[in-house]
């Protein structure tokens, strides 16, 4: 699609077309006869009649019942109500809602409706469709209303009905129109079948076999494999996912929507599946791989629309997915952060880890809830027993070794299958990865080409009529589906001549055996896109089509100083070049990404890339030495991105082409990796992550092969797996001195309980990045050994490292690196020599929180916080300022913590009672109510939260509870969509029961939560929870528990261990909230 250009000028040009339409307004207006005030003139009620059943029209043809011809006074009785649509000179206008409400309610009935149309046929849509001729068809009597018809209707089509019923429905005395409950049923349900719809084109064959395994996996024990029960009692043995894998093109996407919809055509009524199911697309935007939860926000909309009786249920079910999703944002930006800084990234694998437990936890929650709603709904639907089906494509980005988004899919799968037993999972990917989380391997079919029959009726179904010519080009072309598309395009540009055809079946090389079936396949691609290409009439634009394709981006000046030199053209100026590259966009391969740029289709320069180029190679090798050269010459990310792109496809040194890299670039070269060579591709992999196939890897440079494996490894200890990240560390060795491995293998170690080993390995590094001078990676390694030392036992060491951390980080000039090993020293227990050096830290810390500028803290507000939460009982100022900064938190587990410390204060010392319910009143007032208007009120008690302890590993205490638990909302609730029930606790604060919670009906825009953790919410929702922590830390509280409250608001998700200040006990104490456990 066409983007215009970007013009400074246009805001000024907008703004003075709106004076002067505004003054012409004024000018035509001043002559019309004055009339009583809210009252229409006849003329421009007249013309609102004659518009207000078209969807657009043009004001100087519109007519009136009875005109012969249009009078042309539309234009100044509608200027007033009406919007435009579409580019200047081909505009049409639009009646605002307003206005067609009043004309279709004062219309005099059908037979005026029905004039108004007859009088504008020519306004109707060119195209057929429209909801202009329904409203015709339904005021005639032409008609069919009946449900069977409709169930065939496309979504456009059924939008357009429910349109005109809307639309109809407003005038008097017009009756007998279909039900519009029934209409927006019909076109939920149309909508979620259209994407397969698309993918499953009429084009469609084969595939018999595949099919007839989809069914067998689905309606049976799930593809060969035994589902009944092992023994009396005995629930059903787990049944994996399917995948369904092959090359590109192969039509993965097209089979799993063949299946889908071969269900829905076996359904009683055909308006829903013979089972229940849910089709997720990973390439939508609105949904993230990386965000599991989405898939089960996305489930649970689509088993709404299939079970309507039940979508008020599964509704609120995935708007608390979606919040659960806003949540989990916040916790990874946390994580994130934390592994910015070397001296912070040990907090942030311990962060890491607690995150994907606490992830996997919630999600598997709310999907079982999911599953318990589908039960209900089938066996309501009287269909107990049958398969839930849920088909993910676009999954590859997943599936890489150690993918913890693939450890996450699993557990909802495990979940999902516990809760109904017959759920089955489709997958369209590349072949299965293993995974440690496996407990039994994924089922798989694996896509091959189509038999000579489908091929055959492919070929005759894309418009190959002579069946011989047909059966000859299958049995030349092969089965592949695109390749059968390019033969049949091929077919069509040679004509109907037998010559013609005859020869491109010629120029096809016989099919061969099996084993030089890849190679066969590429060449028969290659031959029938040069027959193609040989068909441009052009031959200067011949001459630069194929060896075009090595760019990704052509504008006229890339045809001028990339693109004609090493195709032997002559371009002497900019109008030369405008004309080749006019004539390059005519090409049915080439589509426009933007004004004056066109790139190939995809799908083309994947195939052509991959050929061998004999004679064009060199060609092509200049045109890209020439691209880079180009780039590098301009400023900005895009360019950087293709230089970069050159580069890697010329095979140049990969640490030279990293030199060039710039923030930003990465999402221009996310589908890049196929396109370079495996060395290059290790790069690309190392930076952009995703899958790294075995031929990647082997070629990769070490320092590539090194971040692939680290990353791998990362996720594999952040699930748990550490045996498995110690298996994969060692695969290639010895690593370079500045390898972010030696940290993980350590990390490795330590987990599996070999401790003195991790201990060793750390040392020895340590050793090695300081004769590399790698400070940043031996920052890391002695924050590591710290930790390592602290947990024998060692405290003297512990402060021996970090004082030496903090001395390079200070040599660096590195203040926030400083920082966190200060942090560190500071949060060592208290014994000894160390609480001298501890308090010595800590000080320190207030000091740097103090000088260093806001702009330069607000960088980490992670690190802020957890300082903040650790110094505040030497340095009263610090939440303050550390909320003045960077705020609090904004996720669930903050608002359970300062929610607890309040409750548990106001218990303790029923004097605070009162200041504390004025700063809750303030927050749930809305905004303009009198400070005594509807104040809080106490309620019933609630329980306290239960913390849920997570497993431990050896020698180390456990992680702070999971927040939220998995049986709670996950996010903050939509006023108007959910409220908390439930009041104060004893204390008389109202607070919220954490049991399940039942939808609410939507509340009034003055309604307002009464509870604690309703109020909270609320706060954070508007903005002002900081506000609120401010006046808490305000409050006359001389034990210090609201105050240690906030702090542990404040440290949330960083292990943090709050210091209360000299005289008071700690929250660890029994006084004030627990806060987070620090490892």
């Amino acid at each position: 699609m066409s983007i215009a250009p970007s013009d400074p000028a246009r805001p000024v040009r907008s703004r003075l077309r709106e004076e002067f339409a505004a003054r012409l307004r004024e000018e035509l207006r001043a002559e019309e006869p004055e009339s009583d005030a809210g009252a229409v003139p006849d003329v421009r009620r007249a013309y609102r009649e004659a518009a207000c059943l078209l969807s657009g029209f043009d004001p100087r043809t519109l007519k009136l019942p009875g005109e012969d011809r249009p009078a042309g006074g539309a234009v100044l009785a509608l200027l007033d109500d009406c919007t435009t649509l579409g580019q200047a000179g081909s505009a049409r206008w639009v009646l605002k809602p307003e206005a067609r409400e009043a004309a279709l309610r004062g219309l005099a009935g059908p037979d005026a409706a029905r004039a108004a149309l007859e009088a504008n046929r020519a306004q109707f849509p060119a195209e057929p469709g429209g909801p202009e001729a329904l409203c015709l068809a339904l005021l005639q009597g032409n008609l069919p209303g009946s449900a069977d018809r409709r169930a065939r209707w496309s979504a456009e089509e059924l939008g357009d009905a429910l349109q005109a019923v809307l639309w109809l429905s407003e005038i008097p005395g017009v009756g007998g129109l279909p039900d519009p409950a029934e209409l927006r049923t019909a076109l939920a349900r149309a909508r979620l079948l259209e994407p397969l719809r698309h993918l499953a084109a009429p084009q469609f064959q084969g595939r018999a076999e595949e099919l007839a395994r989809l069914r067998a996996y689905v309606c049976g024990s799930g593809a060969g494999r035994d589902s009944a029960p092992t023994g009396s009692g005995a629930p059903p043995a787990f049944v994996p996912p399917l995948v369904i894998h092959g090359p590109g093109g192969m039509g993965k996407s097209t089979l799993m929507a063949k299946f889908l919809l071969d269900g829905l055509a076996g359904s009683a009524d055909g308006s829903v599946a013979a089972f229940p199911f849910a089709y997720i697309d990973f390439g939508r935007p609105t949904l993230s791989i990386r965000e599991p939860v989405t898939l089960i926000a996305e489930m649970a909309r689509q088993l709404a629309v299939q079970y309507p009786e039940f979508g008020t249920e599964l509704e609120a079910l995935a708007d608390e997915c979606q919040r659960a999703a806003a949540t989990q944002r916040e916790e990874q930006e946390r994580v994130t952060q934390l592994h910015q800084l070397a001296t912070t990234r040990v907090l942030g694998s311990d962060s890491s880890e607690e995150f994907q437990r606490v992830a996997t936890a919630r999600e598997t929650g709310l999907v079982r809830r999911v599953a318990e709603v589908l039960g209900r709904a089938v066996a309501a639907a009287g269909r107990p027993g049958a398969p839930f089906v849920l088909a993910v494509d676009t999954f590859e980005e997943a599936q890489y070794r150690g993918s913890p988004v693939l450890g996450r899919m699993w557990a909802i799968c495990t979940a999902l299958q516990s809760g109904y037993p017959h759920f089955r999972m489709l997958i369209a990917g590349r072949a299965p990865v293993g995974h440690p989380s496996y407990k039994v391997a994924p089922s798989e079919i694996e896509l091959r080409e189509l038999d000579r029959p489908a091929a055959v009726a492919m070929l005759r179904s894309l418009g190959v009529d002579d069946p011989e010519v047909a059966g000859a080009l299958a049995e030349r072309v092969g089965g592949h589906p695109l390749s059968l598309r390019l033969a049949a395009r091929a077919a069509a540009v040679a004509g109907s001549g037998s010559e013609r055809t005859g020869e491109l079946i010629r120029d096809l090389p016989e099919r061969r055996r099996e084993v030089f079936r890849r190679v066969d396949e590429m060449l028969v691609q290659g031959i029938l896109y040069d027959r193609i290409l040989s068909h441009i009439a052009d031959e200067d634009v011949r001459r630069l089509a194929h060896p075009g394709l090595v760019l990704r981006v052509i504008t006229p000046g890339i045809v001028q100083e990339v693109l004609a030199g090493p195709c032997g053209l002559e371009v002497a100026d900019e109008r030369a070049a405008r004309r080749l590259f006019d004539e390059l966009r005519r090409l049915d391969m080439v589509e426009p990404i933007g004004p004056e740029t066109v790139r190939y289709r995809p799908d083309v320069r994947t195939i052509m890339l991959r050929l061998p180029g004999g004679d064009r190679t060199e060609v092509m090798r200049r045109i890209e030495r020439r691209a880079v050269a180009y780039y590098a010459a301009r400023e900005g990310v895009a360019a950087r991105a293709e230089e970069i792109y050159h580069r890697l496809r010329l095979d140049e040194d990969p640490r030279a082409v990293e030199e060039r890299w710039l923030p930003g670039v990465e999402r221009f070269l996310a589908d890049a990796q196929k396109e370079v060579p495996p060395r290059a591709a290790g790069l690309l992999t190392a930076r952009l992550g995703g899958n790294a196939p075995d031929r990647v890897t082997a070629d990769a440079d070490q320092e590539d092969w090194e971040r692939i494996a680290a990353r791998e490894a990362e996720g594999l200890l952040a699930q748990g797996f550490a045996e498995a990240a110690l298996s994969r560390l060692g695969q290639r060795r010895p690593w370079t001195p500045c390898s972010p491995l030696h940290v993980l293998c350590a990390q490795a170690l330590n987990r599996l309980g070999r401790c003195d080993e991790a201990r060793q390995a750390t040392a020895e590094a340590i050793g090695q990045t300081e004769r590399a001078g790698c400070a940043e990676r031996r920052l890391e390694l002695l924050l590591l050994g710290a930790r390592l030392a602290e947990e024998a036992g060692d405290l003297p060491d512990a402060d021996r490292q970090l004082r030496v951390a903090e001395d390079v980080a200070v040599g660096l000039e590195q203040d926030l690196e400083a920082m966190g090993a200060r942090l560190a020293r500071a949060r060592l227990p208290a014994t000894g020599g160390t609480a001298f050096s501890g308090a010595q830290a800590g000080r320190q810390l207030a000091t740097q929180l103090r000088d260093l500028p806001d702009e330069v803290l607000a960088d980490q507000p992670v690190l802020v916080r957890a300082v903040a939460a650790q110094i505040y009982g030497q340095d009263p100022g610090a939440l303050t300022h550390a909320l003045d900064v960077v705020g609090l938190p904004t996720d669930d587990a903050t608002l359970d913590t300062l929610g607890t410390a309040m409750r548990r204060a106001t218990r303790r010392q029923p004097a605070l009672l009162g200041a504390v319910l004025g700063i809750l009143d303030e927050a749930a007032r809305p905004a303009g109510r009198p400070a005594w208007a509807a104040p809080v009120m106490p309620g019933p008690p609630e329980p306290e939260p239960v913390p849920v302890p997570p497993p431990t590993r050896a020698g180390l205490p456990p992680g702070p509870p999971p927040a939220p638990s998995a049986a709670a909302p996950a996010g903050p609730p939509a006023p108007a969509r959910r409220e908390e029930a439930g009041g104060g606790a004893a204390d008389g604060v109202g607070a919220v029961s954490r049991a399940r919670r039942v939808p609410a009906p939507a509340a009034s825009p003055s309604a307002r939560p009464s509870g604690i953790a309703g109020i909270l919410r609320l706060a954070r929702d508007r903005g002002t929870l900081d506000t609120l922590a401010h006046r808490l830390l305000a409050v006359p509280d001389h034990s210090g528990e609201i105050t240690a409250g906030v702090a542990a608001a404040m440290g949330v998700g960083t292990h943090a261990r709050t210091t209360p200040r000299s005289g008071h006990r700690g929250p660890d104490e029994g006084s004030g909230p627990p806060g987070p456990e620090r490892r």
